[in-house]
């Protein structure tokens, strides 16, 4: 069973957010799948395999986290669709059939991928009781996030309250299914991109993940509609930082990266 380590939203090893990718020619059982994913240790592991030709999708994919299944990730799709087109598993767009419906990946030109996921619907709630104390900074505004993201939005002040955040990561666990994502409008009009955010998901065992792609499909609608542009880029201001392009096409959401694969193995157990 090969198994890789692909460095995704990134053009440079050890840098965006690590994921396990496994290409196999069936799903073994949940609990095998489980070992694995926290064998990895990284936020997500991606199994996939080929689907029979003619159908909706070319490929089943699933992630995992270190203590969870998750219904949407998308790092762990960039760096999957990543070793199906350096490896020549797959030519062209692809089709994932997964727990949120079916994905598309296709290569771009400049060599990266560009993902076509769901937009996340968002919904303004109260600012939550605590959220303001297990952050350390007071939101501006909350939204939830929809049922496949699963996370709490909170706006904060600017960028630098973003970059400076000290969570305690088990209080945040109480408002919301996932975590919380936390954003501000970038600091300069000419940084590179256009906001900023962080992601803390204690639920599914992941304290702060270091490039979401799942997590821009929320990014992108809140941020478009205050910018006034469906085209942005935003940076996830991690300690492995990395920018996610994003283009909001009404009830989809584009998602565009690079990924470099930094380790390839077998897996002997």
């Amino acid at each position: 069973m090969r198994i890789r380590i692909v460095d995704a939203f990134t053009d440079r090893p050890f840098t965006g957010n690590p994921a396990g990718v496994l290409l196999l020619d069936a799903f073994p059982d949940d609990a095998r799948m489980r070992d694995v994913a926290r064998e990895v240790n990284h936020a997500e592991t991606a199994f996939a395999h080929p689907l029979p030709a003619g159908g909706e999708a070319d490929w089943a994919l699933r992630w995992f986290t270190p203590a969870a299944e998750v219904a949407l990730c998308g790092h762990a799709t960039l760096a999957t669709a990543h070793v199906l087109h350096s490896t020549g598993a797959h030519r062209g767009p692809v089709r994932f059939l997964t727990r949120s419906g079916v994905l598309v990946a296709t290569p771009a030109e400049d060599g990266s991928v560009i993902l076509d996921f769901p937009t996340a619907p968002l919904t303004e709630v109260a600012i939550p009781a605590g959220v303001a104390e297990a952050l350390g900074a007071e939101p501006v505004t909350a939204y939830d996030t929809g049922p496949n993201v699963g996370d709490l939005l909170v706006e904060l002040a600017d960028e630098a309250t973003v970059r400076a955040l000290r969570p305690d990561h088990r209080a945040l666990g109480a408002h919301s299914a996932r975590g919380v994502i936390a954003t501000a409008r970038a600091a300069a009009p000419d940084a590179g991109h256009d906001f900023v955010s962080r992601c803390f998901f204690p639920n599914v065992g992941v304290d702060e993940d270091p490039v979401t792609g799942s997590a821009h499909t929320a990014l992108a609608p809140y941020w478009s509609a205050r910018l006034g542009r469906t085209a942005l880029t935003g940076l996830q201001a991690s300690q492995r930082p990395g920018r996610v392009r994003t283009e909001l096409r009404g009830d989809r959401t584009l998602l565009a990266g690079s990924a470099v694969t930094v380790i390839e193995g077998e897996l002997l157990a």
